[in-house]
């Protein structure tokens, strides 16, 4: 079922990177769900792991990351990690992951999985997410796991120079923008990469604006 969604799911859908590629083919996403939805796994939608939170789809996901290029010597931080699946994809792509995560069941399933898959080059930290995790900032790749309806500033702060930060950017109409944020010289730029409906992160939502 794996080989089936790489090959069927993911190749077709201009996911080239053969580090990435090789990844979605090692890490065992049946790990990641609840034991009831094992057999699904592999479908390409979003999964329910917990009340209101969500496996993002494969092919959104892979095209995420393949947006962010993980490097060797890279530290990701996966914000809204869930069980840990994209934390586990970083770690075979970047150097260093680390999964922030709100729900603490969730944060300590997702440490258990990776335990047991040996994966040593990322940690999981329970907090809140929208307060990013400064104290191993700044990051080179910066993954939000699921729809926000902007990036607070508080996370964009944490993106190292030459940074990448992905985010499905959605202020509530249902498909959502993914988005790529750049820092270049201290600046931050950005750009739609393509449209994704996924399901949103808690504690993201919009900013009251101020309207005459």
């Amino acid at each position: 079922m794996r080989a089936h969604m790489v090959e069927g799911q993911i190749l077709p859908s201009k996911v080239t990177d053969p580090r990435l590629i090789g990844a979605l083919y090692e890490v065992p996403r049946e790990q990641f769900v609840t034991p009831g939805r094992r057999s699904v796994a592999y479908v390409d939608e979003d999964l329910e792991m917990a009340p209101g939170r969500f496996i993002m789809e494969p092919v959104v996901l892979a095209r995420l990351l393949q947006a962010a290029a993980p490097g060797p010597d890279d530290v990701a931080l996966d914000i809204g990690c869930g069980t840990g699946y994209a934390t586990a994809l970083l770690a075979r792509l970047a150097g260093t992951a680390v999964g922030i995560e709100s729900d603490a069941n969730l944060a300590t399933r997702a440490g258990e999985i990776l335990t047991t898959l040996e994966i040593d080059n990322a940690v999981v930290v329970e907090r809140p997410l929208a307060d990013g995790y400064a104290e191993q900032a700044p990051y080179d790749v910066i993954l939000l796991d699921g729809a926000v309806a902007e990036v607070p500033q508080a996370i964009v702060a944490q993106l190292a120079e030459g940074g990448r930060m992905l985010a499905v950017i959605d202020p509530g109409g249902g498909l959502g923008a993914a988005t790529l944020f750049v820092r270049v010289g201290g600046v931050i730029g950005h750009r739609t990469i393509f449209d994704a409906a996924v399901e949103p992160l808690p504690g993201f939502a919009a900013r009251p604006r101020f309207a005459f």
